[in-house]
């Protein structure tokens, strides 16, 4: 049966038919384009709510839309110079996922770009940024967020495997995530990290004290001399200025010679009031993962700011190869630093210097020689000798034979008498010289052997040595202050030890000496025990060698940290993980 038969043409069904396929055919594609161009629409809102700048381009065929996104290495603003950005966080932070890290200010580095193919606005994903571990730990502590010792441990342990979500910092309130761990998505093989803060968590300004700074406190100062009475001042003022004074001739010569050399005494009179502002100041020193890298002097009261601040000559205590000053400033400052309170430390000490703290290196015998330790107080180490005992025994031997001599003269003639007597008399003098020559050398013997046997005495371990070394410090106030510190009855062993940092920031020669003594201290512990040339340097500088005591002690005291601790967990930590993925 044809078309025209029943009643329809080929037209007809092209018409009716054939368009509305067509136009079937034709809706995907309309909507595709439409829903792209929505959802490219909503990407841009999306990237200009965020402040983000990106190459977007779309395929409304396919339904694809292509957006190259910058990516970037961040560090934290300045604390000094960009306070308001450093302690406030940003305004306008970007809702896409992987873009927390927008929710502080940072100093930005474009370091490449990344091209993602999506079809929604939903699937857009903002790329993390580069960020140094430790900085970004110190940032948030510095605002006040508080670490989670439970996730630090978990990722110590599992590393990568840590499940997404757990915390490791906290809200300063302790209810809320600050820091916790993100999906690997974009991390290629690095630490993926998520961050969260609201202005209402920050707890501290510019006033506190930040993450791996240390402040030294000065040494107090010495009572001061009764002045002169103003009567014998008046009079001498008098006597100067008298008419009749000879001298004041001499006296006008010399004026014109003072006015010329008045200019370098006030340059010089300015360093000096400098040097002595400086050692009554507060000492603030930060300490890096390689040691101090920077000091500034801080006087007392004044706010934790740049204004307030001024940079102190330290190149004596950095870091140097063949020179130990730097590892020592550092090590004793880490331990100064560190309290029950501590949370982080950014500089570890290296191990032989915690061995050797740990040892038993001191002779107890030797303290003994130097007065410093009662032999009461030691374990017995010394031969014992009644000199009192034979001295009387020698005294009863030659009574006995002056008696002996003198029965035998009286029986004698007179002349044979005077000659014998002559004659005893003379060897009684020869044998009084030859006691006292014997006595001599039997006191240098025993003189060398009681050094010997005070070199083998039994060892003692840097803190009982700083603990006598403190008393005898109080009692001979005046021996320390001659290197500028002066010890006084109330202060603890670590405010004395603080006081020494501040000196060895102010003087090279001072730092350098007590260097020198903890280098040769180290020495001979490592090298089978004291011998007589150390024994000779420490008579020479005992108190060096009592102060240098102090500063092992508290290394020694902060080195028995358990494992397992926080602080040991979140260095751990900082040391594996030098660079992670925050968004």
């Amino acid at each position: 049966m044809s078309s025209t038969d029943s009643g329809y043409s080929a037209t007809d069904i092209i018409t009716y038919i054939g368009v509305p396929l067509a136009v079937l055919g034709v809706l995907p594609i309309l909507y595709n384009t439409v829903a792209t161009l929505a959802a490219l629409s909503k990407i841009k809102r999306m990237l200009r709510h965020g402040r983000l700048t990106a190459l977007t381009r779309s395929d409304v065929v396919n339904r694809v839309i292509e957006v190259e996104l910058p990516r970037y290495a961040v560090t934290p603003c300045d604390r000094f110079a960009e306070t308001e950005l450093y302690w406030r966080p940003s305004r306008q932070p970007s809702s896409i996922p992987g873009g927390s890290w927008t929710t502080f200010n940072w100093q930005s580095r474009a370091i490449g770009a990344k091209t993602q193919r999506v079809e929604y606005a939903d699937q857009l994903r903002q790329p993390q940024v580069d960020v140094a571990f430790d900085e970004l730990v110190a940032y948030m502590l510095d605002l006040g967020a508080v670490p989670e010792a439970h996730g630090w441990k978990l990722l110590r342990s599992t590393g990568l495997w840590t499940p997404t979500g757990c915390s490791l910092m906290k809200s300063p309130d302790g209810y809320h995530d600050a820091l916790t761990i993100a999906p690997l998505d974009d991390s290629d093989g690095h630490l993926s990290l998520k961050a969260n803060w609201s202005p209402d968590w920050t707890t501290r300004d510019f006033s506190s004290l930040p993450p791996y700074w240390i402040r030294l406190p000065p040494s107090p100062r010495p009572e001061p001399e009764p002045a002169e009475a103003p009567e014998s001042v008046e009079l001498a003022e008098g006597a100067s200025t008298s008419p009749e004074d000879p001298k004041m001739e001499a006296e006008e010569g010399k004026a014109k010679e003072k006015e010329e050399s008045s200019l370098r005494k006030e340059s010089l009179d300015s360093v000096q009031k400098q040097a002595d502002k400086n050692s009554k100041a507060t000492i603030t020193c930060q300490i890096s993962v390689d040691g101090l890298i920077s000091a500034m002097s801080q006087e007392d009261g004044a706010l934790f700011s740049s204004t307030n601040l001024q940079g102190l000559y330290i190149e004596h205590l950095r870091a140097r190869s063949g020179k130990s000053d730097g590892m020592w400033f550092a090590s004793v400052a880490t331990a100064f630093g560190t309290t029950s309170q501590t949370i982080l430390w950014n500089y570890k000490v290296p191990d032989e210097i915690l061995n050797f703290a740990r040892r038993d290196t001191v002779p107890c015998g030797v303290l003994v020689l130097f007065g410093i330790v009662d032999e009461s107080q030691t374990p017995e180490w010394s031969t014992t000798y009644d000199a009192n005992e034979e001295a009387r025994e020698l005294f009863f031997k030659r009574s006995a034979e002056q008696r002996a001599a003198v029965m035998a003269e009286a029986q004698m003639a007179p002349p044979q008498r005077e000659a014998a007597a002559r004659e005893r008399m003379q060897r009684e003098m020869r044998e009084r010289m030859q006691d006292m020559r014997d006595q001599s050398r039997l006191n240098n013997q025993r003189r060398e052997a009681r050094t010997s046997e005070a070199l083998q005495s039994p060892k003692w371990d840097a803190k009982l040595v700083a603990e006598h070394n403190l008393r005898w410090l109080r009692q001979k106030k005046e021996r320390p202050a001659a290197v500028g510190v002066n010890v006084d009855a109330s202060l603890a062993l670590r405010e004395v030890v603080g006081m020494l940092l501040h000196r060895m920031v102010l003087d090279g020669q001072f730092a350098s000496s007590i260097c020198r003594m903890l280098d040769l201290w180290k020495a001979w512990a490592e090298n089978g025990g004291m011998r007589r040339s150390d024994l000779e340097a420490l008579r020479e500088q005992y108190e060096m060698f009592a102060l240098a005591s102090l500063l092992v002690a508290l290394v020694r005291d902060t080195a028995t940290a358990h494992e397992g601790t926080l602080s040991l967990d979140l260095q751990e930590c900082l040391r594996m993980w030098k660079i992670v993925r925050l968004g």
